[in-house]
This record gives C-alpha cells, sequence and structure tokens, in this order.
C-alpha cells in the first residue's frame, strides 16, 4: 500500500470532493525532526516573539516605522507626515515604545522618537525586501 492516501470528503452541496493527502506514517524525516525539537526556543521566547511580529502587524505602526527610517522625529512630527492627529500617533507610539521598537529621547518639552536599535531596522528592512519580491 502507498504511504500516501486520498481522505474522499462531501462539501455541503454533496459533492464528493478530495480533502489534500493524508499520510499514513507518523514521521519520515526522524534526524530533521530530532533537530527541530533540538533548536526549537522555549515557550516565552516564542511569545515574545510573536507579540513582536503583531506590532508590525499594524499599519499605522508600520508606517510610523517607515518615518523614523529617516531619522528621529517628534509626535507632531510624524503627525504632519502622516497626516493624523497627534493623539493617535501618540498612541501608536506607546505601543511601539513598550515593545522596546523605539526610544525616545527628551529635549526640553519635546521628545523625539527613533527606532531603538540597528536590529529592528534590520528586520524592518529584511520584510521590506521580502514583500517586494
Amino acid at each position: 500500500m502507498n504511504k500516501y492516501s486520498y481522505v474522499h470528503i462531501k462539501d455541503v452541496r454533496g459533492i464528493d470532493k478530495i480533502n489534500d493527502e493524508k499520510c499514513e506514517v507518523t514521521l519520515i524525516h526522524e534526524d530533521n525532526v530530532k533537530k527541530a525539537i533540538n533548536e526549537l526556543p522555549d515557550d516565552e521566547l516564542i511569545a515574545d516573539l510573536s507579540d513582536m511580529f503583531k506590532i508590525f502587524g499594524d499599519q499605522t505602526r508600520v508606517k510610523i516605522l517607515m518615518a523614523l527610517e529617516s531619522g528621529e522625529l517628534c509626535v507632531c512630527d510624524i503627525a504632519a507626515v502622516m497626516n493624523m492627529s497627534q493623539s493617535a500617533i501618540s498612541h501608536q507610539l506607546r505601543v511601539l515604545k513598550q515593545s522596546n521598537i523605539v526610544k525616545t529621547r527628551r529635549q526640553g518639552k519635546v521628545v523625539y522618537y527613533s527606532i531603538s536599535d540597528d536590529h529592528v531596522k534590520e528586520i524592518f528592512d529584511i520584510a521590506i525586501v521580502h514583500v517586494q519580491e
């Protein structure tokens, strides 16, 4: 018997269709599975990484990061770039700052925002190249 089989199901209209190949074996690449298990980070790190990518999942925050690629900006500068209220920008900057994606520098009463470090810039730049491919 073949190690692959097809599962036939009926859709809501009663039409018979094939639901993907189903593997009848439990393990094909044992070495790769063992390697993946050994290299898998702990759940806390995975959760932190997932949270970071959620931050990049908001268009407003992505636009803010793109604006900050040109250098540090204050809330009013970012609001002007984005044609949004300072309140809306402040809210998104708070999220970015809490996630250590942006950092602040105070000069008198003005707070300037910039991308926190080269790692964040690299992640963001790589993502841009990826989506442009």
